[in-house]
């Protein structure tokens, strides 16, 4: 019991990362992500740019790290769909890891920038055009598509074992499907990516890991579910 409830501090410790390294990132990448983006060594922006490279590898790190520490305890009622829930995680973080190498990408290009270059804009522009774009794509695909469907299996599986409370397990689920939907609309034009609706749409899943997160700091796995669980799988082995 108390390796399992250290087990479920450190992982609401790393929601609680992932979340604060999440926000600080998309912050500090704005000299980037601008249309002066070009600008951002010349105006002395690379320090702030590479702080939030290294809040996003933070994020990588502690989003992989919820998936490893939450995955055993999960994989006890199905371990198809903990083995789905821990694929879209990883899946999730390697988009984030898509999307840093792109800032990485356009902080350096902003250094080679020569704005008494003509030939240097007209070469560098388009460039930088696509790595925006690719961060754009990526920052939907991971951070709301596979979000989406990763925080829906997980919440669903911790609604069915008993873990967590069930409402706390249910607001998951809407969120889940709120967070996905966003991505979806933003995919197709309909809402832009730094939309106030995309993020009223996208707040709520941030919410949910923050509730989480804390009720398995001060509470843990429901020790009774979890143990009954335990038992049950026994028990099937045996039989086996």
């Amino acid at each position: 019991m108390m390796r399992d409830r250290r087990n479920a501090r450190i992982l609401g410790i790393f929601y609680i990362f992932a979340a604060v390294t999440s926000i600080i990132a998309v912050v500090l990448y704005g000299p980037v992500l601008s249309e002066q983006w070009q600008m951002a060594v010349a105006n002395g922006l690379e320090t702030k740019v590479l702080i939030g490279v290294l809040n996003d590898l933070s994020l990588i790190v502690t989003a992989v790290g919820t998936a490893v520490m939450l995955f055993p305890y999960v994989r006890h009622w199905n371990e198809h769909l903990a083995l789905g829930y821990l694929c879209f995680r990883f899946m999730e973080a390697v988009f984030i890891a898509i999307g840093l190498v792109s800032i990485l990408g356009l902080l350096q290009l902003s250094s080679y920038y020569d704005t008494n270059n003509l030939a240097s804009k007209i070469n560098f522009e388009p460039i930088g055009l696509v790595l925006q774009a690719i961060y754009r794509w990526t920052a939907m695909l991971g951070p709301n598509f596979m979000l989406g469907i990763n925080t829906s299996l997980y919440s669903y599986m911790l609604y069915r074992t008993g873990y967590v409370p069930k409402p706390l397990a249910i607001f998951g689920m809407v969120t889940a499907v709120m967070v996905l939907i966003a991505g979806l609309l933003q995919m197709f034009g309909i809402i832009e990516p730094y939309s106030a609706i995309k993020g009223l749409m996208a707040l709520p899943v941030g919410v949910y890991e923050m509730s989480l997160a804390v009720w398995l700091i001060v509470k843990g796995f429901d020790g009774e579910n979890l143990a009954k669980l335990r038992v049950k799988i026994a028990s099937s082995s045996k039989v086996k």
